[in-house]
């Protein structure tokens, strides 16, 4: 080679700067379980601030040969000024060397702070165990397929009872004197008696809406709706001679009411009057009892506070990962002897709360939570539990087709945004920078839901393990 020609390649490989600048940050935590043996090696993420003027150039040339020249941009990439270009030697290995993988603060947070996994390894077979090449790097094959996002909470194990956690109101409309009343702990179910007045049961009906009136043929409504649930539900009527779903008290309302009348053992009338009943949301746990036997019992007062008798499970969800979280979503719970059960979200609450448990300023989200509640699916795992904190592992459904690549395999671009390498199929050494967009991530197997200019298949450059 001449001189003039190599002044040229000098001048070439002064212009090229580094892929990775020097490592900054606190490293990516590895998967839970995963143990550091001899020759492991940690990915780290650094903060990226954009491309200062003072950024460092290789000085003897980039990291590998590319198939792009240095002066122009790669193919389906930003322009060179943007994007690191190629060197002209490649840079030997350094023993016991560390890859530096760019990322913003943003991303760090994802993978650190936010809790947020996906289920499944990256794959298996033999493009899971890519082979290293002299410069420390290896090549890894972009997967297709689904990824679903784990989201592991703390929460509390309760029995439900009003949305914003008051306890039910067991309240008396009959005339006399209580001559039965529940005790703490005693559960109720629908169509059972739920205190006795003059000896006669004031029954429990489950539904919505609060008794408010006697009940007679011909009377529609709400609670008329509640009522024949009830009845056909209880057995004192079939689905084919008493809908269900109707809110009109007919003929077989009447006699459907008689049968329950009978099985408490007062007169049978077929109608309801005001005080025959009372109406709450469903079976009861009775938590405090406000009336005494032999006092007299008046219409208002209250009785006892009752919760339902079905267990639920709260926890906190931060607003930013609200979006990841549905009615329906399977969930997992851990009780506090280490034993799991199964449950559902079955609800998530619309108004954010903070800290203090009050509604929050709307103006700053800051600590701010939005409860969101689980149904357990077998309520006998929980035994007698109340007010117990347990761990809750909500999966969602995800995304049924996602190109995945490694998280190693991501660098920050000068400017902002992520790019990946990826080699040419035909000769593995030489490589174009693509970038990508973000979706989920998996922190616990290290692995990103990547869209851009990739396919199945791709080979991208990752760190060699």
């Amino acid at each position: 080679m001449d001189v003039a020609a190599g002044s040229v390649l000098a001048e070439q490989d002064a212009e090229v700067r580094a892929v990775h600048p020097q490592e900054r940050g606190a490293p990516v935590p590895r998967s839970p379980g995963r143990e550091a043996g001899p020759g492991f090696r940690r990915s780290r993420f650094a903060a990226v601030q954009g491309r200062r003027a003072e950024m460092p150039v290789v000085a003897a040339g980039g990291r590998w040969g590319m198939s792009t020249d240095v002066n122009e941009a790669p193919s389906g990439t930003a322009d060179a000024a943007g994007i690191p270009g190629p060197g002209s030697k490649r840079r030997k290995a350094r023993r016991g060397g560390r890859w530096k993988v760019l990322a913003g603060a943003g991303i760090l947070v994802l993978l650190a702070g936010a809790g947020v996994a996906v289920l499944g390894p990256f794959g298996d077979g033999d493009d899971a165990q890519p082979a290293a090449s002299a410069d420390g790097t290896s090549l890894v094959a972009v997967r297709e397929g689904p990824l679903s996002t784990q989201v592991t909470l703390s929460g509390t194990l309760s029995y439900a009872a009003h949305r914003d956690g008051t306890p039910y109101a067991v309240v008396n409309q009959a005339k006399g004197i209580y001559t039965w009343v529940p005790s703490e702990g005693r559960e109720i179910g629908c169509g059972r008696a739920l205190y006795r007045v003059d000896e006669k049961p004031v029954v429990l009906i489950c539904g919505g809406t609060p008794a408010y009136r006697a009940l007679s043929v011909g009377d529609e409504g709400r609670e008329v709706r509640d009522l024949n649930g009830n009845l056909v539900k209880l057995g004192y009527a079939e689905k084919s001679e008493l809908d269900p779903r109707s809110d009109h008290y007919g003929s077989e309302t009447a006699e459907a009411v008689s049968e329950l009348q009978d099985e408490l053992g007062v007169v049978r009338t077929g109608r309801l009057d005001l005080g025959d009943a009372v109406f709450l949301p469903g079976p009861l746990l009775v938590t405090k009892a406000m009336a005494k036997a032999g006092t007299r019992a008046a219409p208002g007062g209250q009785v006892a506070q009752a919760t339902s008798a079905r267990r639920q499970v709260t926890v906190e969800l931060d607003p930013g990962q609200q979006s990841q979280v549905k009615v329906g979503d399977r969930t997992q719970i851990t009780l506090p002897d280490n034993r799991t059960t199964p449950g559902k979200v079955s609800r998530i609450g619309t108004v954010a709360k903070s800290g203090d448990g009050e509604g929050g300023d709307k103006s700053d989200s800051s600590g701010s939570t939005i409860p969101v509640y689980v149904t357990l699916t077998r309520p006998k795992d929980a035994g007698k539990l109340d007010e117990a904190p347990v761990r809750v592992q909500i999966t969602t459904d995800g995304i049924a087709k996602a190109l995945i690549v490694p998280v190693t395999a991501l660098m920050g671009r000068a400017g902002g945004g992520y790019v990946v390498e990826v080699a040419d199929p035909a000769n593995g050494q030489r490589r174009r920078l693509v970038p990508v967009t973000l979706g989920i991530f998996d922190n616990g197997n290290g692995l990103v839901q990547v869209s851009g200019e990739l396919a199945p298949g791709d080979h991208v450059v990752v760190p060699a393990s």
